[in-house]
């Protein structure tokens, strides 16, 4: 009776074994897919044209998001979209007393040389109706066609008219999160005064804001080139010289001696 509850038991053991590993590797796995949920940092800085050519420092942010949304349909950003009751194809604006005249993008940072670059200098310029109005933008990137991912937003700043001097400008080094491959720019415009979705430009606008190499600062690593010494010896002419001088002198000790 004892060897049969013996036999029993071992019996028994590799299964709570097998049990426990599977359940050891389940949450490994579950540990894993959500650590590959990479967090999303920049680092931007921001002024109004006239302000950044007159050397005036701009405000420096630092923005932390969730992981990178790659996947899914790719339409207005979510924020609009809860505004906007009613949309019509060809739609440019919510709101016809703003718009978008212009933007313009310049990449820099790339430091492996792969065409992927890590820095935004994003320049836009708002337009209104009125003859003063503050407002405040929120950005946004696409990744391969995906949805919109919010990476940046301005503080409060003021559009005069139609003028042409109130271009404000973004200036972004992506950190983290981002992996390379192509991008798009969405702008939208809100009144600072009661959060109202007044405009927007994106890559439908214009081709500035498509298209667009980028990853961040952690994949953007400068390759350092391998330098391999060889050291071949010997000194020249003169060390085969001395080599040959010594093999002489042995030479000659070893010679047997005449005798008269």
């Amino acid at each position: 009776m004892n060897a049969y509850v013996t036999r029993v038991t071992r019996s028994r053991r590799p299964g709570t074994l097998l049990l426990i590993v599977g359940l050891i590797v389940l949450s490994t796995n579950s540990y894993a897919a959500e650590g590959s949920a990479e967090k999303r940092l920049s680092i931007t800085t921001q002024n109004t044209k006239q302000q950044r050519d007159s050397g005036v420092a701009g405000i420096v942010t630092e923005d932390e998001f969730g992981a990178l949304v790659s996947s899914g349909e790719r339409a207005g950003s979510k924020r609009a979209a809860a505004q906007l009751k009613t949309t019509s194809p060809g739609t440019q604006s919510p709101n016809v007393d703003f718009w978008f005249y212009t933007a313009d993008v310049v990449l820099f940072n790339d430091q492996d040389r792969d065409g992927y670059f890590h820095g935004i200098d994003l320049l836009f310029d708002a337009d209104t109706y009125f003859n003063i109005a503050e407002v405040y933008a929120v950005v946004y990137l696409s990744y391969e066609g995906g949805p919109w991912n919010e990476y940046a937003a301005t503080e409060n700043f003021t559009i005069f008219g139609s003028s042409s001097d109130d271009d404000y400008v973004l200036v972004t080094e992506l950190l983290e999160g981002y992996p390379a491959g192509s991008y798009d720019i969405l702008i939208e415009l809100y009144d600072a005064y009661d959060d109202a979705f007044l405009a927007w430009i994106g890559p439908d606008d214009t081709s500035e804001l498509a298209f667009l190499p980028l990853e961040d600062a952690n994949r953007d690593t400068a390759v350092i080139p391998e330098v391999i010494v060889v050291n071949r010896g010997g000194g020249g002419s003169l060390g085969w010289m001395l080599i040959l001088g010594l093999g002489l002198t042995a030479a000659a000790r070893h010679r047997p001696s005449r005798c008269a």
